[in-house]
């Protein structure tokens, strides 16, 4: 088993934060910024084929979709909700030549960010750490059986995600996904880790721990179900192992993969809080998931603000991130519950 040990040290936190400059340089959006988010594109390919990955881009062209509303600011769900007529965007996907990926690994986050903000936190800190992930696995001796998703309008609605997952869910390869959301705002200050309502009766051991912690930002979340737990505990592990020392709460979504979890989700507003990015389509299709997330707006005043900029991360610890991610996905095929 690789141990967060093998990568940790390679990992460059000026290196994160240099992606993330250049992505939330302004907002990324296919209908309302598009050449910004050609130009992200066009990076975010270049870094992976500069560290030897293959990169498809995937287009698509859907019509009638039911998603969501991009503009900035946080709404209830009922709220955000949009018919969306056509929608044309692309995913990309990257693999390194010479992997067996007879099963792969999914390691995804999304490139969109919301109208008016620069989106460093969400979501140019999931694909700095996307990018990272990719240069250490490249260095393996032998090419793991990952791949790397870019994730298009996840603020549409998880739109990319959704047509990513029926493609892969039935080409029958992708063993687990791990999604990458939000993931480099963190606090110290005790108070400052706030609690969805109903979250404490719903989830009364992650509640506990975050109210033990009194309330500090200071820890990653990892988001999983029975499927994924294993994966999720080996996150958790090398998270606490790398030099940051990074501690991550585990929050175990009680609900099915497949439709009827999220059916439920719908019915029950503290469990949707779970199904909010990318990973929910792959459990949608009972592809084993988890997401790992600082929480993004029950934590960072800046979220879907145009203050959410480079400056409010911590890359310290985002380069944890990095390295667990590395650990998680390449020790995925045996951790399967």
């Amino acid at each position: 088993m690789t141990d967060v040990s093998a990568f940790e040290s390679d990992v460059t936190a000026a290196r994160l934060r240099r992606d993330v400059e250049f992505l939330s340089d302004g907002p990324r959006s296919r209908l309302r910024a598009p050449a910004a988010m050609d130009r992200a594109e066009s990076y975010v390919s270049g870094e992976l084929a500069a560290a030897g990955w293959q990169v498809e881009r995937q287009p698509f062209d859907l019509r009638r979709q039911l998603g969501a509303t991009d503009e900035q600011g946080h709404r209830a769900l009922a709220l955000k909700l949009r018919l969306h007529r056509r929608l044309r965007g692309a995913n990309l996907l990257a693999s390194l030549p010479g992997a067996d990926h007879t099963t792969t690994v999914l390691v995804g986050a999304h490139l969109d960010s919301v109208s008016g903000s620069p989106g460093a936190d969400d979501n140019a800190s999931g694909v700095a750490v996307v990018l990272e992930a990719a240069r250490l696995l490249a260095r393996l001796p032998v090419p793991p059986a990952v791949t790397l998703a870019l994730f298009d309008m996840e603020e549409l609605g998880l739109i990319g995600a959704r047509h990513a997952a029926r493609q892969l869910a039935a080409a029958g390869r992708v063993s687990g996904m791990l999604c990458l959301e939000s993931v480099g705002y963190f606090l110290d200050e005790p108070g400052t880790q706030r609690l969805p309502a109903g979250f404490a009766r719903a989830f009364p051991d992650a509640a506990a721990a975050t109210r033990a912690n009194d309330f500090r930002g200071d820890f990653t979340l990892v988001v999983h179900r029975r499927s994924s737990a294993a994966a999720a505990g080996i996150w958790q592990r090398a998270a606490a192992a790398t030099s940051a020392a990074l501690p991550s709460i585990l929050l175990r979504d009680p609900r099915p993969d497949g439709p009827l979890g999220m059916l439920i989700g719908l019915a029950v507003p503290p469990v949707n809080h779970l199904g909010r990015s990318d990973h929910a389509p792959f459990w949608n299709h009972r592809i084993p998931a988890l997401m790992v997330t600082d929480t993004a707006n029950f934590r960072n005043p800046h979220y879907h603000q145009p203050t959410d900029v480079v400056d409010t991360l911590d890359f310290r610890r985002l380069a944890a991130v990095a390295a667990a991610t590395a650990v998680a996905a390449v020790n995925w095929p045996a951790a399967r519950a």
